[in-house]
């Protein structure tokens, strides 16, 4: 009989703790939360203190039988959950349902801990703790918070615009930003400026370029162009007065006025915090946020590493704290010592300051042992767990090394009385942490330019021989679109969000189709503009960078014991639900809204509006209904779409030769005919703009109908049909070779869906048998089973399986390439 129960999110967790506790310790899974608000309904009691209502999760009944029946044996339960807001609530409700009452009551602890390593959980379960409530309440008024808004803003946008949109109170902030972001770039009016660059050589190699820097007494203005002109300054505006400049200058003899050396520290950048992980993993690796943080996960939970077995490479991921463990500091000096010589090493560990309101008693993102290097875990782990983990492991040992040193020159050069020219360059000393770790960088600086220039050595006085002087013009840019890196470095900036939330702004803002990325950039859709005006029209101080900020201290302050959760949420509702009434009356309704244009109905001749609906903006004869019109209307920005519309106008259809237009429907654009109805043919638009391949007409028959049956492309990929459709439906099912074992009579067949493959009975509806797993046409040889399944692991290893109860046929099967793995529907992933 087990002693005590553990209790974790994550099975992966649950397995590699259960390495490093003994027999007397069973370790379970509850496979994330196990209790939320209601799906239907609101789920707070408003005139009962803000009282929630938390129900069971559909599906994690089974979860909570079998927590329930282990926590019957165990003299103790310990819940051991992520230290974090979010882990907290888990245990909470953990405890909720496994702590039981009257005599029968059981003990339950918290177990906390950074690393997933031996040391760490076995200190751990000797210093259990009771359950943080102030924890606990932070994350339950920013689920209530998130509830309310989403619950009673939502609507609005369903009337208003469309049914089944979304408000969130930070993910409208973080839409809010891209927006505004779109106006700046749009608004932005360029400044022309020109530069006048010389070419120049001393007596010893190499020739070298120097800058205009000073006309008389003012500075040539390179920058800034937003502030007004000073009287110090100079801009040369155009190409004349460059010319002119240049004309006088080539007249001159350059001569070093001065020159400078100076030594130049640069000091290592503080092991990760969970915002720069996401950045930097973005820059560096290219990894959108969501998968970076994945992967840290796995990394986190537990690798198969050797003769180690189960361990965890890193500390927790969700941290905004740059606090490293006294033990963790002594290895790494260690390591740098011994790898890179004592010259490299401080003279005492280097501490980093925590912004403010940083949880401390978490630790900063590193390695749970700098002694695993990347080279002797690299056999180990995937092409993208190496990458992750390699970055983690250079920036912590880097941020641990001594600063790089640079002798920076500067050499004056005047031409004439009147002008003066600037050369600098830097050259490395010591390279010190940078020996390891460089961090990445969002645009090129000052530093990336002296570091491209090597000066040749001169004193001052001497003669420089004029190779060329040359004028550049410049246009000054607008503000760069935001990358996940750049929003996610915004969103810490202003204080929105914390640690936990990154991921899920990005991944829900682009779900939403609020925004859209494309070269790595954010874009504001057409939908996601419209709703962010809403919202700021209606809510402008709900929905603002400095009011979301404010709550995310609140938050804190809750967590910290220094307000209540309940004060919290009165004083918000107070706000909100006044500033929901004035909306209710007043938000623009767009759905109804109608904008006429210059635009001609090419039917009737009446002019046509702009109105907006399920599938965007669009136009429409204002004639309806006696003229039924409409015009797809594209977007400004979209180039692919301007591509696709210049190409349409081309475009014949294949069956009647009318020319094809393009249409907007649930799953974006396409090309439609424009003999509709008599003419139904329509083309798919692909990622990028290209026309998706035109029916192919096949010589097998419809074996309903008897027509031909044409090879189509459909949402999530090719598939055979009869080309008679609607009169006829019949669609061509790719068989397995399996009768259904539910119903008898059908068969199973592949389908897809946006998740990939799957498979389902041929008599869907009727019989709604599916699996995950390729069915394979043979008995199973232990206990005779019909059909086995193939099954493919997260690492790619696939094996047979049965799936008859109480059998535990298993059978490995030889790797795949992946070429063949991607056009295999039998490779999904359970």
């Amino acid at each position: 009989m087990s002693k005590a129960l553990v209790v974790v999110e994550s099975p992966s967790k649950a397995k590699t703790i259960n390495k490093y506790l003994g027999a007397q310790y069973k370790v379970l899974a509850s496979v994330g939360h196990i209790k939320d608000l209601p799906k239907k309904g609101i789920g707070i009691d408003f005139d009962n203190n803000f009282e929630p209502t938390y129900e069971v999760i559909p599906g994690k009944e089974k979860v909570i039988r079998e927590l329930k029946a282990a926590a019957k044996d165990a003299d103790m339960i310990y819940v051991a959950t992520d230290p974090d807001r979010e882990g907290e609530a888990i245990g909470w409700h953990i405890k909720e349902e496994l702590e039981g009452r009257g005599k029968s009551r059981k003990t339950v602890r918290r177990v906390m801990f950074n690393e997933i390593t031996k040391t760490a959980i076995q200190e751990s379960f000797k210093h259990p703790i009771d359950i943080d409530e102030n924890l606990v309440n932070a994350q339950q008024a920013r689920r209530l918070l998130d509830r309310i808004v989403g619950y009673q803003v939502s609507p609005l946008l369903w009337d208003k615009v469309r049914r089944g949109l979304s408000a969130g109170r930070v993910q409208s902030v973080a839409v809010r930003m891209v927006v505004e972001r779109e106006r700046e770039i749009e608004a932005f009016t360029a400044t022309e400026y020109w530069t006048i660059i010389a070419n120049l050589s001393a007596k010893l190699p190499p020739a070298f370029d120097a800058r205009l820097l000073r006309v008389d007494d003012k500075s040539v203005k390179a920058s800034d162009f937003g502030e007004e002109l000073k009287a110090s300054e100079i801009h040369i505006r155009e190409e004349k007065q460059a010319k002119d400049l240049l004309a006088e200058i080539e007249q001159q003899q350059f001569i070093v006025a001065s020159v400078a050396t100076k030594e130049k520290k640069r000091n290592p950048v503080p092991p990760f915090i969970t915002s720069k992980l996401q950045q930097e993993a973005s820059r560096k690796l290219r990894f959108p946020v969501k998968r970076a943080m994945q992967i840290a996960q796995k990394l986190y939970e537990g690798i198969e590493v050797g003769d180690e077995g189960l361990v965890g490479l890193i500390t927790y991921m969700r941290t905004d704290s740059t606090r490293v463990a006294d033990s963790a500091l002594a290895e790494v000096r260690d390591l740098i010592t011994t790898q890179f010589g004592a010259e490299y090493l401080p003279e005492k560990p280097v501490i980093y300051r925590s912004k403010k309101g940083a949880q401390d008693a978490h630790e900063a993102i590193r390695p749970t042992s700098a002694m695993r290097t990347p080279d002797s875990v690299a056999p180990f782990l995937s092409k993208d767990e190496l990458a992750l983990y390699k970055l983690i492991w250079q920036r912590f040992v880097a941020s641990q090394m001594m600063p790089a040193l640079f002798d920076q020159t500067t050499i004056d050069i005047s031409a004439g009385p009147r002008y003066l020219f600037r050369a600098t360059g830097s050259v490395i000393k010591f390279n010190g942490f940078l020996a390891v770790y460089e961090e990445g960088k969002d645009e090129k600086d000052a530093d990336d330019e002296e570091q491209a220039h090597t000066l040749p050595l001169v004193e001052e006085g001497e003669r420089l021989a004029l190779n060329g002087l040359a004028d550049e013009q410049h246009f000054t840019e607008p503000p760069p679109r935001y990358t996940e890196a750049t929003l996610v470095k915004a969103l810490e900036e202003k204080g929105i969000g914390r640690p936990s939330t990154y991921a899920s702004i990005m991944t829900v803002i682009q779900d939403r189709e609020y925004a859209q990325r494309k070269e790595g950039r954010f874009y504001p859709t057409e939908l996601g503009i419209i709703v962010n005006d809403l919202l700021v029209e209606s809510f402008d101080d709900l929905f603002n960078v400095a009011y979301t900020a404010h709550m995310e201290e609140e938050l804190d302050e809750i967590e910290d014991g220094k307000m209540g959760w309940t004060e919290t949420l009165a004083e918000f509702y107070e706000k909100f639900t006044k500033d929901l009434e004035v909306a209710k009356l007043h938000m623009r309704d767009v759905k109804r809204q109608e904008i006429l244009t210059d635009e001609k109905c090419e039917n009737c001749g009446s002019p046509m509006a702009k109105k907006f609906g399920r599938f965007g903006e669009f136009l429409a004869c204002i004639n309806y209904p006696d003229c039924k019109t409409t015009r797809d209307l594209a977007k400004a920005h979209d180039e692919a779409g301007e591509e696709a519309h210049a190409e349409a106008a081309e475009e014949i259809c294949d069956n009647c030769g009318r020319p094809m237009a393009m249409k907007r429907g649930r799953f974006g654009q396409f090309l439609a005919c424009t003999g509709y109805p008599e003419c139904k043919t329509t083309r798919k638009i692909q990622k990028g703009g290209k026309f998706a391949a035109p029916d192919v007409v096949l010589e097998e028959r419809c074996p309903q109908c008897g027509e031909h049956l044409v090879l189509k492309q459909g949402r999530y990929g090719p598939f055979t049909a009869c080309s008679n459709y609607p009169k006829c439906k019949y669609i061509k099912q790719e068989t397995t070779g399996v009768s259904c074992p539910e119903c008898g009579t059908g068969e199973v067949v592949v389908k897809r869906s946006k998740r990939g493959a799957f498979y389902g009975c041929s008599n869907y509806p009727t019989c709604k048998f599916t699996l995950r797993d390729k069915p394979i046409p043979q008995s199973c040889p232990e206990c005779g089973a019909r059909y086995v399944v193939e099954h493919v692991e997260k690492d790619g290893t696939r094996e047979l399986r049965c799936r008859a109860e109480g059998c535990k046929y298993k059978e490995p099967l030889p790797d795949v390439n992946a070429s063949e793995a991607e056009d295999k529907p039998s490779l999904v992933t359970a």
